[in-house]
């Protein structure tokens, strides 16, 4: 079947960042072209707005979203992120997705696995006309990512991975899809102003502005399910590296591991989906003189990501439209925390305008 002038994208796994994109998706259907619009970056990218996104399929594992409608999933348990959209009815069924290690220990305890086998992903990602994936899975879902990627591929799809397990930036996986002449943008999205971009800008700031970078932390606490299932700590390896190479790409020197600390700290129930980050950042200045900075940021964490994950998956139908393949640069610079190259964020929105425009090194 010929593509459309549509985004159609699948979701993998109906937790609180779905909600926040669907909902996201519906709440700005009617946006003005040129406007400036709070909670977008790009009303209009490439030809596609946000309203030409549409969702044609769904996967999830707990029994109290299979087999629901996806307007009706994104509501449940134990989903919790603020509701800022009443979403329709959107004949996109919830079907039974792959568990492998995306069910973890603390997961365990309150999400309980639907019964019966697992959908046919391939063939709904190609009856439904897929053009993009998203994968939302939780945080140390490695097995069950890399699955789910090899689906992707046999069924001629883009991907957007939004999670710290290391598929675009590994030479293997890109190409993986540059075989299959697909894209692929990741790893591990950024929120649009979260802890990772501040502690990014600031830290860059000290370094232009020739202040040594001493010491810094960043710590994070929240009350949704991705802050649950990081309490299991063994599967926050990645989640680590990706923040804190994020952070330290913006140096050009290194910091003992001893003097930098970036990770989730704790789950705070009350908090539901929103997010506190508390950053210090110790450096010297003129004269050998301290200066230390402390910084407290409140977030809905979900949307806050959404607002990226939006411009990203309208970026991948970009490079399918365009016939590119591999890991796609420029995007995922700009809108992912390991991208496979880094750049200042002036940078890379630089290089992200260019390829929207197609005019970036992607394209040649």
């Amino acid at each position: 079947m010929a593509r459309r002038k549509k985004v159609r994208v699948a979701i993998i796994g109906v937790g609180n960042c779905a909600s926040s994109l669907v909902q996201g998706v519906h709440f700005y259907k009617d946006a003005p072209d040129e406007a400036f619009i709070p909670g977008l970056m790009h009303v209009n990218l490439g030809g596609y707005h946000v309203r030409d996104i549409e969702f044609t399929a769904a996967f999830d594992i707990n029994q109290d979203k299979v087999g629901l409608d996806l307007g009706e999933a994104i509501w449940q348990a134990p989903n919790n992120t603020i509701k800022f959209a009443d979403v329709p009815r959107l004949d996109v069924p919830v079907s039974r997705g792959m568990t492998h290690d995306g069910l973890g220990k603390y997961l365990s305890q309150v999400i309980t696995k639907a019964s019966g086998p697992t959908a046919d992903i391939v063939r709904i990602l190609k009856d439904t006309d897929t053009d993009v994936v998203v994968n939302f899975l939780p945080v140390g879902s490695e097995m069950a990512t890399k699955w789910y990627v090899e689906q992707v591929l046999d069924a001629g799809c883009g991907f957007v991975n939004c999670i710290p397990v290391f598929i675009s930036r590994e030479g293997y996986w890109q190409n993986r899809f540059v075989e299959r002449g697909l894209p692929v943008i990741g790893d591990d999205i950024k929120s649009q102003v979260g802890a990772t971009i501040v502690h990014r800008v600031l830290t860059r700031l000290f370094s232009e502005r020739g202040v040594r970078v001493d010491r810094t932390y960043q710590l994070n606490f929240g009350g949704n399910m991705d802050f649950y299932n990081m309490l299991e700590r063994e599967r926050l390896e990645s989640k680590k590296i990706s923040k804190t190479s994020a952070v330290t790409s913006q140096l050009e020197y290194e910091l003992p591991a001893d003097d930098i600390h970036v990770g989730p700290s704790d789950y705070v129930p009350w908090l539901t989906d929103r997010k506190w980050c508390h950053i210090r950042m110790e450096g010297t200045t003129f004269g050998e003189s301290p200066l230390n900075v402390e910084l407290k940021l409140e977030v809905w964490d979900s949307p806050n990501s959404a607002g990226v994950v939006i411009d990203a998956v309208r970026c991948c139908k970009l490079a399918l439209d365009r016939k590119l393949s591999g890991a796609i640069i420029e995007p995922a610079a700009y809108f992912m925390k390991s991208p496979p190259v880094q750049f200042t964020d002036d940078e890379a929105r630089r290089e992200l305008e260019a390829f929207i425009n197609g005019s970036g090194p992607s394209d040649e």
